[in-house]
């Protein structure tokens, strides 16, 4: 996302908080959600919208299940039950 003017800045903001109503944030602009497949549609098309394409990027990474399978995590920051209920 390009951050080098206050627009840019806006947008980053928006795709974060858009990101955030899905799932947690686990890095400055990281954010890990457990979606349906109609969900990750939802989502999707929610950040195209937002984004810039000719000066932005956006990166969806989708893991197999079992996710935990797939998954280390190491260091003893606390995690969020993505499965429990979340309210943002």
């Amino acid at each position: 996302m390009s951050t080098s003017t206050a627009e840019g800045r806006r947008r980053l903001r928006r795709v974060a908080d858009a990101c955030l109503a899905y799932g947690q944030r686990v890095q400055k602009s990281v954010f890990e959600c457990v979606l349906t497949p109609s969900q990750l549609l939802q989502l999707e098309d929610r950040l195209v919208q937002l984004i810039d394409p000719g000066q932005d990027r956006l990166r969806i990474y989708q893991l197999r299940e079992p996710r935990e399978r797939f998954t280390r995590i190491f260091g003893t920051r606390a995690e969020i039950d993505v499965d429990a209920p979340l309210i943002v």
